[in-house]
C-alpha cells in the first residue's frame, strides 16, 4: 500500500494540471466598466482647450451641453440637454435657450444660464485651439459677453449674421460646448487665467461622471455623480487604461481583465473570433486618416509634387491587409454620412505617373521628414508609405513620438508632413470644409492651430471663399452641392491626400450592453451601460 501523503501529493499534482490547462478568466466588478485604450494624445480636460480624441471621451461624460445626443437614439440628431428648450429671433440670427430646471453640477451647485452663458463666453475669450467653431460666428473677446447673454433662466446667442439654426445648434454639441460651474472653476482662478491651469486636471461639469484622476499615458478614472439629471449610472466607476499594443489588449480582454478593448488590429479581432464570452461590434466612425505637407517647404508646395504624393500612396494593398476591416479607402474631407459627402477615388498606387509629376516639377532625390504617432496602425501606413515614396526617389525619415508630442510639432507648422486622423467636431459639413479648405488668415500670425489648412500653411487657393458662401446657405440641396464641388477642387489642388475612413472595431465582454462609441458624430458614452 502506498502512503496516504503519496497518494495526497498525486491528487494535488494532478489538479493543478488541471488548473493549469484550463484558461483563467478574471471579471470587472459589477458596477465598474474597464477599458483598454490609447489616450496618450490628452492634452487637457479643460473643455475650452480639449481638441484630442480621447479628451472628448472624457469630456462627453462629464460636461452637459445646452444640446447633446441621446446615446440611445444618434439618429434623432441633436435635442435638449441643459436647455430644455429654445426659440429662434424672425432674423434668424439671436436663438434663445431656456435652462432645464432643477439640474445641479456634480458640486451640487445650481447649473444656471449664468454658467452656461459664461462658459462660452469664456471658450471665446480664452482662443484656445478649438474657439473657431464659436468665433466663426462672428463672436470676439471684446463682444462676446454682448453677443452670448444670460437673463433670469434663459441665455440667448446672437450670431453676426444669419446662418442655418442646425448648424449653430449643431456646433454646441462640439467639446467646445461644455457648461462648467462658473462658481467652482473661478476658485481656481490664477492670473486671470479663467480657471484653465486647474481645468488641465480638474472637472467641473454637471455630467454623468466627475473625474477621479487622469495619469498622463496611464489611465483615466472616472466616478458617477450622483446629481446627473438623468439618474447615476449603473457603472459608479470607469477606468480607461493606456495600453498601446493590440496584442496586450486582446489578451486582457481575454483573461477578463478589462471589459472593452478599443484599439485591436485586424490580426487581434481575428484571433478573438468565438472565444468564450466576447463580442466584436463594428462601428462606421467619422474619424478619417489623411497625409498632408507643409506649404513652407519649397518643394512641397509645388501643385506637381503634391498631386505626386497622392499617387504614392498604396490605398488598396493598405487596406487590404494591416488595415483590414478597420479602415476603407475614402479620399475627401467629409466622412460618409455627411451632408455633401462624394464617393470620388481618382488616386491609385501609380508610380510612374508620380515619377512625370516630380519630374515636372525639377524635383528629385527630395529627403522630407514625416511625424507620426506611435499607434501601430499609424507606424504601419508611414512604412508603407517610406516603402512607395522610395520607389519614386523621395525619402521619408520619421520622427515618432506621442500624440501630444507630434500635434504640438504639427500645430506650430514644423513638420514636413503629418501623418495622423482627424475627428469632426459636430454633424455638419462645415465641421471639416471649415478647417480643411478654410484659412482666412495664413500668417504665422495668425495661429489659427484649429485649421488644418493653417497648419500645413496652406491658403487654400480660392476655397476658402467658397467654404464661407456654402455655411451660410439656406437651401439644403444647394448647399449639398456646393459642399461636393469644394470637395472635387480640394482632391485635385490641396496639400492633404485623404487615405481612409475608420470603422471601428471593438472587443467587448458579452456582459457588457448599451455602450455607444458615437458613431460618426459625437464621443463614447459610458452613462447608458449595464453589465
Amino acid at each position: 500500500m502506498k502512503p496516504i501523503k503519496n497518494i495526497m501529493a498525486g491528487v494535488v499534482m494532478s489538479f493543478a494540471a488541471t488548473l493549469a490547462a484550463a484558461p483563467v478568466v478574471a471579471e470587472t466588478p459589477a458596477n465598474m466598466l474597464v477599458i483598454a485604450n490609447r489616450i496618450d494624445d490628452i492634452t487637457t480636460l479643460d473643455p475650452a482647450e480639449s481638441f484630442e480624441f480621447a479628451g472628448s471621451d472624457v469630456s462627453r461624460n462629464i460636461y452637459g451641453k445646452l444640446v447633446n445626443f441621446d446615446p440611445m437614439n444618434l439618429d434623432a440628431g441633436y435635442g435638449p440637454d441643459l436647455a430644455a428648450s429654445w426659440t429662434v429671433s424672425e432674423d434668424g440670427k439671436t436663438i434663445t435657450f431656456t435652462m432645464r430646471e432643477g439640474v445641479k453640477f456634480a458640486s451640487g451647485n445650481p447649473v444656471r444660464a449664468e454658467d452656461a452663458a459664461w462658459s462660452l463666453q469664456r471658450a471665446v475669450i480664452l482662443n484656445k485651439t478649438p474657439s473657431f467653431i464659436l468665433t466663426q460666428f462672428g463672436f470676439t473677446a471684446d463682444n462676446a459677453k454682448d453677443m452670448i447673454k444670460a437673463e433670469g433662466n434663459t441665455v440667448s446667442i446672437t450670431t453676426d449674421k444669419r446662418y442655418a439654426t442646425s448648424f449653430v445648434l449643431n456646433c454646441l454639441t462640439a467639446t467646445i460646448g461644455g457648461i462648467l460651474d462658473k462658481e467652482e472653476v473661478m476658485k481656481h482662478e490664477v492670473d486671470g487665467d479663467m480657471g484653465n491651469t486647474w481645468l488641465k486636471t480638474n472637472t467641473a461639469g454637471s455630467g454623468a461622471y466627475t473625474l477621479v484622476s487622469w495619469k498622463p499615458n496611464e489611465s483615466v478614472t472616472l466616478k458617477s455623480n450622483p446629481n446627473f439629471y438623468l439618474g447615476e449610472p449603473a457603472m459608479k466607476r470607469v477606468v480607461v487604461k493606456h495600453v498601446a499594443e493590440s496584442s496586450t489588449q486582446r489578451l486582457m480582454l481575454e483573461r477578463g481583465d478589462i471589459d472593452v478593448a478599443r484599439d485591436l488590429n485586424p490580426d487581434d479581432v481575428a484571433g478573438l473570433a468565438g472565444a468564450d464570452g466576447v463580442a466584436i461590434d463594428s462601428a462606421l466612425r467619422g474619424r478619417i486618416m489623411y497625409i498632408s505637407v507643409n506649404q513652407k517647404h519649397p518643394e512641397l508646395s509645388k501643385p506637381e509634387v503634391r498631386q505626386a504624393i497622392k499617387y504614392l500612396v498604396d490605398y488598396e494593398g493598405m487596406q487590404n491587409s494591416f488595415l483590414k476591416g478597420q479602415y476603407v479607402i475614402h479620399q475627401n474631407f467629409l466622412p460618409a454620412t455627411y451632408l455633401g459627402a462624394i464617393e470620388d477615388q481618382p488616386f491609385s498606387l501609380n508610380i510612374e505617373k508620380a515619377k512625370e509629376l516630380l519630374a515636372a516639377a525639377g524635383v528629385s532625390n527630395l529627403t522630407i521628414t514625416a511625424g507620426v504617432r506611435e499607434a501601430q496602425e499609424r507606424l504601419e501606413i508611414a512604412q508603407s508609405l517610406q516603402n512607395t515614396f522610395a520607389q519614386a526617389g523621395i525619402t521619408l525619415n520619421l520622427t515618432v513620438g506621442t500624440g501630444k508630442q507630434i500635434l504640438t510639432k504639427y500645430r506650430a507648422r514644423e513638420l514636413d508632413m503629418y501623418i495622423g486622423a482627424w475627428g469632426p467636431d459636430y454633424p455638419d459639413p462645415h465641421t471639416n470644409a471649415g478647417t480643411f479648405a478654410y484659412n482666412p488668415d495664413n500668417s504665422d500670425e495668425a495661429q489659427a492651430t484649429g485649421l488644418l489648412a493653417w497648419r500645413n500653411a496652406w491658403d487654400t487657393d480660392g476655397l476658402t471663399e467658397k467654404v464661407a458662401a456654402a455655411v451660410v446657405e439656406g437651401d439644403r440641396d444647394v448647399r449639398k452641392g456646393m459642399y461636393e464641388e469644394i470637395q472635387r477642387e480640394f482632391l485635385q489642388k490641396a496639400p492633404f491626400a485623404i487615405l481612409f475612413q475608420k470603422v471601428e472595431q471593438t472587443g467587448r465582454r458579452e456582459n457588457v450592453q448599451n455602450l455607444n462609441l458615437g458613431g460618426a458624430i459625437t464621443a463614447v458614452s459610458y452613462w447608458p451601460v449595464t453589465k
